[in-house]
């Protein structure tokens, strides 16, 4: 059962097509993997198009309702929008896949019409992978990818993380985080996640790199946007 989800603000942002790309896509995937949200975020459509038409247009607006096809388009409004970072891959038939180290993951839809932007993987000290989304923008939207036992050692934020878990289980000091749970942290937190006989697949939006705060773990600070982009 999914216990934390984008707060009211953040959904009525993301049907009005008013997140950044990465915000987007991970708000979409939760609202993908959460039947809670789906209903709130089409109450929040609906009474958009009610102050919008009015009355009388409502059932118009029911009939052409926004579907995936309407949120691909507004992704790739948004990322054509900003200056790409590097020449775009051409467009790929959709792969609702993910391999790695012989594990197969499932995506969800949002992120399944989008598998075209995911990057090679690399690895990270402990454990960890790291395959970045390419969505041409600030902010930097990656997989990591968390091996049984692992840990990321503990660190705050310079700005904010945005942290979806798509597979698996990982923990900190607030708790256990499971499929489909989002958890949205600033500077003020401070963390460190961790696996203990499961393996975690998540995705997670940064717009400023992490901050290490314990032993020699801050000897990667300057390092930091490096790995976690």
């Amino acid at each position: 059962m999914i216990k934390f989800h984008p707060s009211e603000q953040q959904l009525v942002l993301y049907a009005a097509g008013e997140l950044s790309p990465a915000m987007l896509m991970m708000v979409g995937t939760h609202v993908d993997m959460c039947k809670q949200c789906q209903a709130q975020v089409q109450d929040i459509e609906e009474q958009m198009a009610r102050k919008l038409f009015g009355e009388n247009n409502f059932a118009d607006y029911q009939a052409n309702s926004l579907d995936s096809k309407t949120h691909d388009a507004m992704l790739a409004a948004i990322f054509a929008s900003t200056a790409p970072v590097a020449e775009p891959s051409p467009p790929q038939p959709h792969d609702n896949l993910l391999y790695l180290e012989g594990k197969r993951f499932t995506l969800p839809a949002t992120l399944a019409r989008n598998s075209h932007r995911i990057g090679d993987w690399s690895r990270l000290p402990g454990k960890l992978w790291r395959a970045s989304v390419d969505i041409g923008a600030e902010q930097s939207l990656n997989f990591i990818y968390m091996g049984e036992q692992s840990t990321v050692p503990e660190h705050t934020h310079k700005g904010n993380e945005a942290t979806l878990v798509i597979n698996g289980v990982f923990s900190d000091e607030q708790g256990d985080y499971k499929d489909g749970d989002f958890v949205l942290l600033d500077g003020a937190h401070k963390h460190s996640p961790h696996t203990t006989h499961e393996d975690c697949l998540t995705i997670a939006a940064l717009d400023a790199p992490l901050h290490f705060t314990t032993g020699l773990s801050r000897l990667l600070n300057p390092f930091s946007s490096l790995f976690f982009k």
